[in-house]
């Protein structure tokens, strides 16, 4: 038997512990197979060009060759012996301190180890293989691989770019950050409007007034029962092609024009001095955080409310018009005008990302309704009798005890309808919308044929835009956890 005495971390007087140069031996093994497996599979037994692949990519990134840089394989060869050493790091930190036993066979720590290894390594070889066949096979049909397409042009046009200027002779490149752009435009505004219409939605279906409370059940009912795909298409082609014709554009006063070739909002002038607007307006939204801070601590400590709602609208609306004023109103705008050849002037909504946003927000919404209806109802309604007793109202009740009890539920649910925003705007596609999965993942690919690199690309940006979303709500989702004494 071991001696149960040896404290953690050392052994037996005068006995030798193999362990830590047997989990270097197979960590260096590990990445020995992973980079045979990869010169056999990929590389045509090549050790020079396996080691090629990289090494180029630290000079790629110094010599500002993107499209050199993005090579998977050169970042696999590095990213692979990296988690290795981490994993190994990690063993002489925890594994490592624990007591040796005696006999290495039976060491767990040891055992696990190497199983874990041996894994690593049974998964790096099933890499290689696909990888290869992939490669093999786009080198017979005479399509090159790499990402050296990003930087060629695409000679293809995109009808909507609010932010990057685009035109045909842009490369592949900037169709990628086009069609992000156009993804990111959609989801945030669908986040943003979907969260407004489910909390009141939510809320509506509490509510004592029975046609109220109706109305916001049928709502939800019909809304999740609905297809997405099939909702896009009702909004797009039966509602949005409702509108009147081009020439004959419904007036909608100083808000534009809308007609069924989109909506035409007033496009603003900035002339000398409306930078001064902009920092006014920067300004009263720090002012505004500053106030609903001091407020909050305020209450904590006397009890007493302070009117943030009317603070804040009063500055963000405030301050800058002020500084419209005080700098000679810099800012006109240019209305748009109907003709005979249709809408001039002013800026365009495309009916295809209003579509595509109605619907959306409106399926959302519903979603999101019965999460934050849940939220409340999960709250005791031990805490609304108190406040009704302490004097509160049932709006402000709801406000300042409810919601933010009901929110330690609601935000987890609330995080995977984000996610679920962002992911089903890739059916944009249905409807013409120009976004990251219709012009890089459609257009892109047809025109030059990079299969794998570009829905590589087009997976890892979606994975991407997931863990930044789950990370930011995680990060508020901590702010208002209970605290455990």
């Amino acid at each position: 038997m071991a001696n149960q005495d040896v404290a953690a971390g050392t052994v037996a007087k005068g006995q030798f512990d193999p362990r830590p140069v047997l989990v270097i031996a197979m960590a260096i093994a590990c990445v020995i197979f992973f980079w045979w497996s990869a010169r056999d599979h990929f590389f045509d037994f090549s050790a020079a060009r396996t080691l090629a692949a990289a090494t180029d990519i630290p000079a790629a990134l110094f010599s500002g060759r993107l499209g050199d840089a993005l090579s998977f394989v050169g970042w696999a060869l590095i990213l692979f012996p990296l988690m290795i050493l981490v994993r190994t790091l990690y063993w002489f930190e925890n594994e490592g301190r624990q007591s040796y036993a005696g006999n290495p066979v039976n060491d767990a720590t040891l055992r696990n180890y190497f199983f874990e290894m041996l894994l690593l390594g049974f998964l790096g070889f099933c890499l290689w293989f696909l990888v290869g066949n992939a490669v093999r096979n786009l080198a017979a049909a005479n399509i090159a691989s790499g990402f050296a397409f990003l930087g060629r042009n695409s000679g293809f046009a995109i009808n909507q770019s609010p932010f990057i200027p685009y035109s045909e002779a842009s490369t592949y490149g900037m169709v990628y950050w086009v069609g992000l752009q156009n993804t990111l435009v959609v989801a945030l505004t669908a986040i943003l409007l979907s969260t407004i219409l489910g909390f009141i939605v939510g809320i509506s279906r509490l509510s004592k007034n029975w046609i109220v409370s109706r109305l916001a059940y049928a709502y939800v009912e019909i809304m999740r029962n609905i297809p997405l795909l099939l909702w896009i298409f009702i909004w797009y082609f039966s509602v949005l092609r409702l509108l009147p014709e081009k020439q004959a554009a419904l007036d909608l006063g100083s808000l534009g024009l809308l007609s069924i070739a989109g909506y035409y909002a007033p496009k603003p002038l900035f002339g000398a001095g409306a930078g001064y607007i902009g920092l006014a307006f920067l300004a009263a939204i720090a002012l505004s955080v500053a106030v609903s801070i001091w407020a909050r601590r305020r209450q904590l400590d006397t009890g007493e409310q302070f009117p943030v709602f009317w603070t804040v609208l009063g500055l963000v609306i405030g301050l800058p018009l002020a500084a419209y004023f005080a700098t000679g109103m810099p800012v006109s705008f240019e209305m748009p005008s109907a003709s005979r050849f249709g809408t001039k002037g002013g800026i365009r909504v495309f009916p295809e990302f209003m579509g595509l946003t109605f619907a959306l927000v409106t399926y959302t919404s519903s979603y999101i309704a019965e999460i934050v209806r849940a939220g409340i109802l999960a709250v005791h309604k031990g805490q609304s009798e108190a406040a009704h007793a302490l004097g509160f109202r049932n709006g402000t009740a709801l406000r300042l005890v409810i919601v933010p009890q009901a929110m330690r539920v609601i935000i987890p649910p609330l995080t995977n309808q984000f996610l679920n925003v962002t992911k089903n705007s890739s059916l944009a596609v249905a409807v013409a919308y120009p976004d990251l999965v219709g012009t890089f993942m459609g257009t892109a690919l047809n025109q030059t044929g990079q299969a794998v690199e570009i829905i590589l690309m087009t997976m890892l940006t979606y994975l991407s835009l997931s863990l930044i979303t789950s990370f930011f709500m995680n990060i508020y989702n901590s702010r208002i956890a209970l605290v455990e004494r």
